[in-house]
């Protein structure tokens, strides 16, 4: 997904992004993925101003950790069986946009085991906080 970061809210942000991280977890609408788990693999960027990210005493509680982004993401990857990755990217983008230093979120997760043509399916959502 190319984002347009020329948009002026997000031109003096700094990106955090979680990649390629590979949870086990219930998802999926037919019958053969409801009874067995499967790989999810998550890419995640959050975008926050400069100005509440920017440490100056270069100590954790002054930026937004990393862990952050896995806890949100094992929340509701370990919260019941989920349909749709639709569901789950909106899960996830909603948590991490309610925390107050986040202004935009990118969350992508990829399926990679469930077609054998191809190097796997997903969905991948961009959104920007409203207030």
């Amino acid at each position: 997904m190319q984002l347009n970061l020329t948009q002026p809210n997000l031109m003096n942000c700094r990106r955090l992004f979680l990649e390629g991280y590979e949870v086990n977890m219930s998802i999926g609408v037919y019958d053969h993925e409801k009874n067995a788990k499967q790989r999810v693999i998550f890419d995640i960027d959050l975008y926050i101003p400069m100005e509440l990210n920017t440490p100056k005493e270069d100590r954790l509680e002054e930026v937004v950790d990393y862990q952050f982004m896995r806890e949100t993401v094992n929340l509701h990857a370990h919260n019941g069986h989920v349909q749709l990755q639709e569901t789950l990217c909106d899960k996830i983008a909603g948590t991490l946009l309610a925390h107050p230093k986040v202004m935009a979120v990118r969350v992508k997760t990829s399926k990679p085991e469930v077609y054998a043509d191809c190097l796997t399916v997903g969905v991948d959502i961009f959104r920007v906080n409203s207030n």
